[in-house]
């Protein structure tokens, strides 16, 4: 069986070209460094170097399995790391705000189900689609649409391709018609939502490269993603929403997809971080669980 020290030196040999230079980084002497690459070549049946009283180089053989040492040595340390992690119990109290549609529609739950995991920890949730400043708010952590602007928090893009659907339900289109295309789309009433500190009133679609950029202005408008979801299930217009919060709705049919040959606007999800939680085992814990359930949403 292959030993992972052995693999570890072969790699730092062939990084510094040296013998001497490997053994010297992994506290070893030269000879037990030479017996430890004859081992490991022994073991592959392959000459991996060519040795010289002058030089030190790859052979053919040992320039393709050099990637494959690397790889081996990457995958084998991500494991240990994360036998650790679960070794580990998260403790403490983390502030995170989510989103108000997909965070009480699926955030909280997923949240409280990782808080069972890790009963030491205390999850305070706020849930707004007001942008939180996790810079003077007590909050650590925010998952949030659009790409980030402030560029002293840590990003972790969660759902990079979700993107905003037009939709509406299958009374209204049958009371009321649907568009054709994006100009159409003033004629009928429209939901609209407030993003940051103002109404999302220019909507923006593309066919074949071409931007289409529709301004709307509806009776209805909301500063909270989910009013403005019930509004459409409940027939009473035409809404412009990110494909996750709709997600279940489009599969139910509660929500019917409008204008389905445009591309939309890009509302990819982050979870944000302030910088004192970059090393934070509780954040990777938390985005590896989070990203596993989103996967699972996403395609289910």
């Amino acid at each position: 069986m292959l030993r992972t020290d052995d693999l570890q030196l072969f790699v730092l040999t062939a990084d510094l070209g040296s013998i001497s230079a490997a053994a010297r980084e992994l506290d070893l002497s030269p000879a037990l460094a030479s017996v430890a690459l004859k081992r490991l070549e022994q073991q592959l049946n392959t000459q991996l170097l060519l040795r010289s009283t002058r030089s030190l180089r790859l052979t053919t053989a040992g320039m393709a399995y050099l990637d494959y040492a690397r790889q081996a040595i990457q995958l084998l340390g991500q494991g240990q790391q994360l036998l650790q992690l679960g070794k580990e119990q998260l403790s403490g109290e983390l502030t995170l705000s989510v989103p108000s549609d997909f965070g009480r529609n699926n955030l909280v739950l997923w949240l409280a189900e990782f808080q069972q995991q890790h009963a030491k920890l205390q999850l305070k949730i706020r849930v707004s689609d007001r942008l939180a400043d996790l810079g003077r708010q007590p909050v650590d952590l925010a998952l949030r649409y659009g790409e980030p602007k402030d560029s002293q928090l840590i990003a972790m893009p969660l759902v990079p391709d979700n993107h905003r659907v037009l939709c509406a339900s299958p009374d209204y289109i049958r009371r009321c018609g649907a568009p054709e295309r994006p100009q159409d789309i003033s004629s009928y009433q429209v939901l609209q939502l407030v993003l940051g500190e103002a109404v999302h009133s220019k909507w923006q679609f593309w066919l074949d490269g071409q931007l289409q950029q529709v301004q709307v202005r509806g009776a209805l408008v909301a500063d909270d993603g989910d009013v403005v979801r019930r509004w459409a299930v409940a027939g009473l217009g035409i809404a412009y929403k990110s494909r996750l919060d709709i997600l279940s709705d489009l599969r139910s049919g509660a929500l019917v997809k409008l204008l389905p040959d445009y591309q939309t606007e890009q509302a990819p999800l982050y979870l944000l971080a302030v910088q004192r939680l970059s090393s934070s085992p509780v954040l990777k814990a938390l985005s590896e669980f989070l990203l596993q359930k989103l996967r699972q949403h996403w395609h289910e």
